[in-house]
């Protein structure tokens, strides 16, 4: 099986959810050197940054790595994808840049939840409009049930601790992150469209972290020469390994696309993500970090969520098919 084949439903799920177990450890650390530093946008520089180098190695180093540096001139002449999907890291600049800006205002639990109401309602539209690999997805009710379902998971997991102190400009402040969430869905279909015309999504994620690395290198220098900087970096190394993380993070985003389409491959992450949460905050709480009812009720729900939009739809039996649904003489099914 080549790297941009499908992946069977029985691996792919279980590691989308594996992947979103990533996120929350992910954050504390970029959370816990955007501390450090005084500066959360310098904390997210230094996070893609890290990833970059990561990157540019292991393409250098891997076979497939070269091979896919290789096609993404042809791709390019040949006009396989547009060329502005090139432009993915970007939004996932933003998405990070958002949380910097919002999080200090109304709290990680409310840029959750907008960041969750973004990707459930673009992953639809990104899905119908047949944008990622895995082409069009028809809008059922079971896929619009299955992303409010979530939505109303991730609510109620993170409503202990909703924290919303930014007066009048709360609604405002949420804007950003609902954004980000909505263009997290393109950035996942554009990567992994180009994972499947490189051969690799070695080379997606490579492109994806040079073009997040420079927008937010452009973002922290206007920054800098406006405010001035943060502290000096850290000599702890886990403060580092958030990039690498984001790495695996894309990688295995840019496979699951391809296998679940954007809607499924984003809620299975988003289940993984409640997980990851609920096991830190009970096994490596932070000061002040209660476990709550809710939080475990809410992570249970979303796996439900996940279940709605896997399990296949009942079909009636041979017997009963109406004769405008009996497969033709060519022995072919017809297409649900």
């Amino acid at each position: 099986m080549s790297s941009t084949s499908p992946l069977p439903l029985i691996l792919s799920l279980p590691l989308a959810v594996g992947t979103g177990l990533a996120i929350p450890v992910q954050g504390r650390i970029t959370g816990a050197l955007g501390a450090e530093l005084d500066d959360g946008l310098a904390a997210a520089v230094v996070s893609f940054s890290v990833g970059l180098a990561v990157m540019v190695v292991v393409t250098l180093v891997l076979p497939g790595g070269r091979a896919g540096i290789r096609r993404i001139a042809p791709a390019l002449r040949e006009r396989r994808f547009p060329r502005w999907y090139l432009l993915a890291g970007c939004l996932g600049a933003f998405m990070v840049l958002s949380q910097g800006l919002t999080v200090s205002q109304i709290g990680i639990a409310l840029f959750i939840v907008a960041t969750v109401a973004g990707t459930s309602l673009s992953g639809l539209l990104v899905d119908r409009m047949g944008l990622g690999p895995a082409g069009r997805k028809a809008i059922t009710a079971r896929r619009i049930a299955s992303a409010a379902l979530t939505l109303v998971a991730v609510a109620w997991a993170a409503s202990p601790k909703f924290s919303v102190d930014a007066g009048g400009l709360w609604l405002l402040l949420v804007l950003l992150p609902l954004a980000a969430g909505f263009l997290r869905s393109f950035q996942q279909a554009m990567n992994g469209t180009a994972t499947v015309h490189y051969g690799t999504p070695l080379t997606a994620t490579l492109i994806n972290f040079a073009a997040g690395s420079l927008a937010l290198w452009m973002a922290w220098l206007v920054k800098a020469a406006v405010a001035g900087t943060g502290n000096p970096l850290p000599s702890e190394w886990w403060y580092y390994l958030a990039g690498p993380m984001g790495c695996m993070f894309v990688i295995f985003a840019n496979i699951l696309v391809r296998s679940l389409g954007v809607l499924l491959a984003g809620i299975g992450m988003i289940a993984g993500q409640l997980l990851g949460s609920l096991a830190l905050d009970a096994w490596f709480p932070v000061p002040g970090t209660q476990l709550a009812a809710a939080t475990v009720l809410g992570t249970l729900l979303a796996m439900a969520a996940l279940l709605l939009a896997t399990v296949p739809a009942p079909h009636r039996r041979a017997g009963l098919r109406s004769p405008a649904a009996e497969p033709s003489g060519t022995g072919a099914a017809p297409r649900p």
